[in-house]
């Protein structure tokens, strides 16, 4: 027996026990006479004792050999600790120890195993076996579990059933970039790793399942970002004979269970806002609105004086930013430094000071009188005390820009709250987007996604002005969802790949089994998929998954623990047929 308690189990109601542990060893503590030694598992830290007047010499000369990491089993007797600790479950007891026994000895670790730990992140990256033993990241592990078995409570409930699909499957152009993987018994033939399973869940409610759900690993062979793994997790869902309504009123259901099971957080309110509002009001389409500074449109009040750089602009919009109004010159600098850099890409910033008696100082004095300022003031609902921050340029340039200084301004303000939750559905999404590299149209969500009620007509004559019966969940200004109503019937669906380029050629060679099951009484469908990483990191109170994922990559796309991707050797090359290296 390895032991007879976990490390978080004992406590004075076991004194005078005897017991048997085992785990990890935390800490040392060497006053020549007396050891104590604290000893770790996952659920807690128990103090060890070995005292030269009551442990046998031979263990008190074991003890002395131990270091950090030792995984270690001892038998003792719980006794009382002089010295309480009141931060750990078992701060009143120590274990006297009578015997150990060393079950595997270890180097010193690269860094310290400890919930401050002095480790960066590529080190611990690197050995983030030894990065897991650390309660933060083995907590936010248990919680993604903890939310995985909540989803599958709630589903199963709700009468979906758990289908896996296939991982090897066919290639296709829509999206981002497949990761492909050579076939050795088709030469010259390749599988790809699937960025969802979108057309097999569609097949399994042609097949009459009914209901459908997933907890899937998806691939992008796509640019990184901090939050953007290749690899990734989906809670996937399809669901027959519904509408966009009976999706929204599913998943809204499961988003309140989880916010009440995992949270403790009631939520009713899942407000609904249309993606064209939502550029409009917030100037992306994942708003976060726990808090305000809406966007305020200025042309009209702005355009009409001698002031060039507004008058040439295709937008000029402002946001209120409340209280800063108070804000120092050199503070007001330092916003503007921060939307000419790079990543936000602005030529410059107007503000106004609407200060505390009602008059107006700003950046434009020169141009515009206080009767155009207060006008500002009433379309960006500023009150006194508040910063007018006003920025102009092309429309989805200047929203981009404007839409990144509200969330950091939101965040220095203290209004992006981790335990506030505020979920938004964003609909009626454009069905088609312009690309100006390709010269085409192609699907904002993807092909399979069905145009709203009445819009189909509308390929034919303005295919930009079609909306999507689409649909995204947005929680704290993060995408956690989103879906459709797909298409379901052959004629539409050849109508929409004819839209989007594909020759009926290529898109039988592409689709040619999707389309044939539709011959076949394919029902009206419909579903939605979440990012599980996003969700059970906002769930968490995070913004970054990283630390949600057991073995993430890093922000190049690589496994640096196990040194991947790598080379393959000749031989491997030579029998999938692959070019040799030189």
């Amino acid at each position: 027996m390895y032991r007879s308690h976990k490390n978080n189990a004992l406590s004075l109601d076991h004194l005078n026990e005897n017991v048997v542990l085992s785990g990890w060893v935390q800490k040392i503590r060497d006053k020549g006479f007396i050891i104590w030694v604290d000893l770790r598992d996952r659920y807690g830290i128990t103090q060890l004792v070995f005292d030269a007047e009551r442990t046998p010499k031979s263990i008190m000369d074991q003890a002395r050999e131990l270091g950090r990491e030792f995984v270690i089993k001892v038998e003792g007797e719980v006794i009382e600790r002089e010295s309480k600790n009141e931060n750990i479950p078992t701060g009143d007891i120590e274990v006297l120890v009578k015997n150990l026994i060393v079950l595997n000895s270890s180097e010193t670790p690269p860094f310290t195993i400890e919930d401050d730990t002095d480790g960066g992140e590529d080190l611990r990256m690197k050995y983030r076996y030894l990065d897991i033993r650390r309660k933060p990241v083995q907590n936010k592990l248990i919680f993604r579990s903890k939310v995985a078995m909540a989803v599958r409570n709630f589903l199963s409930n709700q009468d979906f059933v758990e289908v896996e699909t296939p991982y090897l499957i066919k290639s296709t152009p829509e999206g981002a970039r497949d990761f492909v993987v050579p076939s050795r018994m088709n030469a010259g033939q390749f599988y790809a790793l699937p960025q969802s399973p979108q057309t097999f869940k569609q097949l399994l409610m042609v097949g009459g399942l009914d209901k459908y759900f997933q907890i899937v690993k998806c691939f992008r062979d796509e640019d990184l970002r901090a939050d953007r793994q290749p690899e990734f997790t989906q809670i996937d869902c399809e669901m027959t004979f519904v509408d966009q309504e009976d999706i929204l009123n599913t998943f809204e259901g499961l988003t309140k269970y989880l916010l009440k099971e995992i949270n403790g957080v009631e939520v009713d309110e899942f407000p609904r806002m249309t993606y064209d509002d939502a550029m409009k009001t917030y100037g992306n389409d994942k708003p976060d609105i726990r808090f305000g500074m809406k966007f305020g449109e200025l042309n009209e009040m702005a355009q009409h004086k001698d002031f060039k750089i507004f008058n040439e602009a295709e937008l000029v919009v402002g946001i209120a930013v409340p209280g800063a109004a108070s804000y120092s010159r050199k503070e007001i600098d330092k916003l503007i430094e921060w939307v000419k850099r790079p990543q936000i890409g602005a030529k410059g910033m107007v503000y106004v000071k609407y200060n505390e008696d009602g008059s107006f100082k700003s950046s434009v004095d020169k141009f515009y009188d206080a009767e155009d300022l207060k006008a500002w003031a009433e379309r960006t609902n500023a009150k006194p005390g508040d910063l007018i921050c006003v920025l102009s340029g092309s429309t989805s340039e200047t929203r981009a820009q404007l839409s990144a200084l509200r969330m950091e301004l939101g965040k220095r303000l203290g209004l992006r709250k981790p335990n506030e939750f505020a979920p938004l559905w964003v609909v009626d999404f454009p069905l088609l987007e312009w690309d100006e590299d390709t010269q085409r149209y192609h699907a904002m969500h993807h092909p399979f996604t069905s145009p709203k009620v009445g819009q189909i007509p509308l390929l034919a004559t303005d295919p930009g002005s079609v909306k999507a019966n689409a649909y995204d969940l947005v929680l704290n200004g993060n995408e956690i969802g989103g879906g459709s109503i797909r298409i379901h019937d052959k004629k539409t669906q050849a109508m929409m790949f004819d839209y989007l380029g594909f020759s009926e050629e290529e898109a039988q060679a592409q689709f040619g089994f999707l389309m044939n099951a539709f011959k076949y009484g394919a029902p009206p469908h419909g579903g939605i998929a979440f990012g599980l990483d996003r969700l059970v990191a906002i769930l968490g109170g995070q913004e970054s998954i990283r630390d949600f994922i057991a073995f993430p990559k890093n922000n190049a796309g690589r496994d640096v623990m196990i040194d991947a991707p790598a080379p393959i050797d000749d031989a491997q090359l030579k029998e999938l047929e692959l070019q040799l290296r030189s």
